[in-house]
């Protein structure tokens, strides 16, 4: 009986040892496959010496381990954040870039001026929060800008009518309120939640983009934002402007664009 009792409880250590094995191996695999997962980041595309301002012919996308870079390199979907910054120190041809190699203002130590790129301006618009996509977009966002004006009636003498249009696509959204873009935290430092309320949003546009936003605003009309994909670089080759008769017209064709390349369906 005794004997029966040592070999019961030598089968059971036995079992043990095989579970607590099994899961130390399958840690380990665990670990090892995390340590080998790709991710894609952004580096030099060729030698790149301190000082230089940063180009889209300078940067490259490439696959490299998960655990080779920290979490200051700079993702695919951010390269439009660098382009036009200063890098700050030498970096050879394919190494990722980090957020650190570049002249971007850390957490609450610059404003809002060292943010525009060179040649552009920053113009700011008031909002509410339908013309904000629900107060929806943020610092870094990228949007179409679209107004609604009421012009002189091309029909008829003395009358007005309502027409909206795309007044400039793809613009970068450098601020919601106080709420600035490009604010990198140090590192081991935690990022503000952006307040969520806002009454107006700054974009960088070109000196004449800033003209036309700012006649746009003293006109009678309303200028509302269209959010956009970031990957999105697309631009429509002269938008049409939109009135009633144009609306009427061309609603039966763009529901039926809509279903058949958007929705994929097929006519029944």
């Amino acid at each position: 009986m005794k004997q029966k009792s040592i070999l019961i409880i030598a089968i059971l250590a036995g079992l043990i040892a095989f579970w607590l094995t099994g899961q130390y191996l399958r840690h380990e695999q665990e670990r090892m496959l995390g340590e080998a997962k790709r991710v894609f980041v952004i580096v030099a595309n060729h030698e790149l010496p301190a000082g230089s301002i940063l180009k889209n012919t300078d940067l490259a996308k490439a696959a490299v381990f998960q655990s080779s870079v920290g979490g200051r390199a700079i993702l695919p979907e951010s390269v439009r954040d660098i382009v036009g910054k200063k890098l700050l120190f030498n970096i050879s041809r394919g190494d990722p870039i980090q957020w650190s190699d570049i002249d971007v203002p850390a957490q609450g130590t610059a404003g809002l001026a060292q943010m525009i790129n060179l040649t552009m301006r920053a113009v700011s618009i008031p909002v509410d929060a339908i013309a904000s996509v629900s107060g929806m977009v943020k610092p870094n966002d990228h949007v179409d800008i679209l107004g609604t004006f009421a012009f002189p009636s091309a029909t008829v003498t003395g009358s007005v009518e309502t027409i909206t249009l795309t007044v400039l696509q793809d613009v970068t959204v450098l601020a919601t309120g106080q709420a600035l873009a490009n604010q990198i935290p140090a590192p081991g430092v935690r990022a503000e939640r952006a307040p969520r309320s806002y009454s107006a949003i700054t974009f960088e546009v070109t000196p004449r983009e800033a003209e036309l936003l700012v006649f746009a605003q003293t006109v009678r009309g309303r200028l509302t934002l269209a959010l956009r994909n970031p990957a999105d670089v697309t631009f429509i080759t002269n938008p049409p402007s939109i009135n009633f008769g144009h609306l009427q017209k061309k609603l039966p064709e763009l529901n039926l664009i809509r279903q058949r390349e958007i929705r994929h369906k097929k006519d029944i």
